[in-house]
């Protein structure tokens, strides 16, 4: 799974997010950093309001919180996400003894570009595309901690 630093990242970059049913998502600066909620239509759900998109926790819950605006929570796309969105720029994925590397399809010729190593696999997609959405490298060293 992505880290919550590396997530806010890619929000910060410009990654967007229409909310559907198992995508996960955490609530930050309210003491719940380390809990992950999912989007279900059983329990939460997200609404568009006239004042904006909020995700709405419905039935019993521990703390009080019946909704929230959905740009006061941090999506944490999966694997599959990641890479859809990295689209054609896409080249392969690769399983390296300190994790995994993800290399992007160099729009220059018709070959492997820039890669983006982490000790997860959606960590190193999530590092791809932050590369995509910024038009520079991610130079972070993998598991460092640093996103």
């Amino acid at each position: 799974m992505i880290t919550v630093e590396l997530a806010r990242r890619l929000r910060d970059a410009g990654m967007g997010w229409t909310p559907s049913s198992g995508d996960r998502f955490v609530v930050p600066d309210r003491d719940m950093d380390e809990q992950v909620f999912v989007v279900s239509e059983m329990t939460i759900e997200t609404q568009q309001l006239a004042s904006g998109a909020v995700v709405r926790f419905n039935g019993t819950t521990e703390w009080a919180l019946d909704s929230i605006a959905q740009d006061e929570v941090v999506w944490l796309p999966r694997e599959s996400q990641l890479r859809a969105m990295l689209g054609d720029r896409f080249h392969r994925l690769e399983a390296v003894p300190e994790g995994f590397v993800v290399v992007l399809q160099d729009g220059a010729y018709d070959g492997p570009g820039a890669r983006h190593a982490d000790i997860d696999a959606e960590r190193a997609y999530a590092r791809a595309l932050l590369d995509v959405l910024t038009d520079g490298p991610d130079h972070s060293r993998p598991g460092s901690g640093a996103g």
